[in-house]
């Protein structure tokens, strides 16, 4: 079960200065999309807007047939019932066990019974391979690759038509970076959801997504499938996916 998603002419400035300018982005129905681009282009504001998080000063986006502008509060949080995200920093709650976390959508979104719950996400810490003794521990007890695996079985547990991974292996290790990859499209490829994901790390979006989208200046500057990045003809792209210093890219100076 999956969605398309679809953001067209979306528009977003802080304080006068323009952070989206016009955005359009096809994310087609079960297929995987990762969004890259240079830093401070955009990527984690058009996160928050395709997820309404943050308003949009014009533009809009579409779940299907459904205008997320157009929902109010009820409406907004019954559609993202169906929308699983992995944020960046995990985004655990450390009052809550693992096995909570993990079942924190469908106990709090879809009204499971906990016991239900419970047996639900120690079949699916089994899926992110972790044993069922982790279940009562804190996430605290955990390493960084156990975390995002329980923040990855979250973001599953309650089988999205969307889901949403902010940059979902900033931080880890080559072979972790790997694990994390595999178990991403493992669970992809098992629910036939629609994904979408940010990363900065252009070995994983060359390899394990089907198109890939490029922001860049708050826009979007290609669009295609994965497999035909190299004969882009898009000498911004040529240049991210290839990380050359010198081209159309020029480097933010910082404090």
């Amino acid at each position: 079960m999956s969605i398309t998603v679809t953001a067209r002419g979306v528009v977003k400035t802080f304080d006068g200065r323009p952070v989206l300018r016009g955005v359009d982005l096809d994310v087609p129905e079960g297929q995987s999309t990762v969004l890259v681009g240079p830093s401070s282009g955009g990527k984690s504001v058009l996160l928050k807007c395709l997820l309404g998080l943050m308003p949009m000063d014009s533009g809009s986006v579409q779940y299907g047939d459904t205008d997320l502008v157009s929902l109010d509060k009820t409406g907004l949080e019954h559609l993202m019932r169906d929308v699983g995200v992995l944020f960046q920093q995990n985004a655990l709650f450390d009052s809550l066990s693992v096995w909570e976390n993990v079942a924190f959508t469908l106990i709090h979104g879809h009204g499971m019974a906990r016991r239900t719950a419970r047996q639900r996400a120690a079949d699916i810490l089994a899926s992110v391979g972790l044993r069922p003794d982790v279940a009562d521990l804190s996430p605290a007890e955990l390493s960084g690759g156990m975390q995002k695996r329980v923040a990855l079985g979250r973001a599953i547990a309650a089988e999205p038509r969307f889901l949403v991974l902010d940059d979902p292996t900033a931080g880890l290790d080559p072979i972790l970076t790997g694990a994390i990859v595999s178990l991403i499209r493992s669970a992809i490829e098992r629910t036939g959801t629609t994904a979408l994901a940010v990363t900065s790390d252009m070995s994983v979006a060359r390899k394990s997504f089907d198109r890939l989208a490029m922001l860049h200046d708050g826009a979007i500057l290609w669009q295609g499938p994965t497999a035909d990045i190299d004969e882009s003809g898009n000498a911004y792209l040529d240049q991210l996916i290839n990380q050359r210093a010198d081209g159309p890219i020029r480097a933010r100076a910082t404090a």
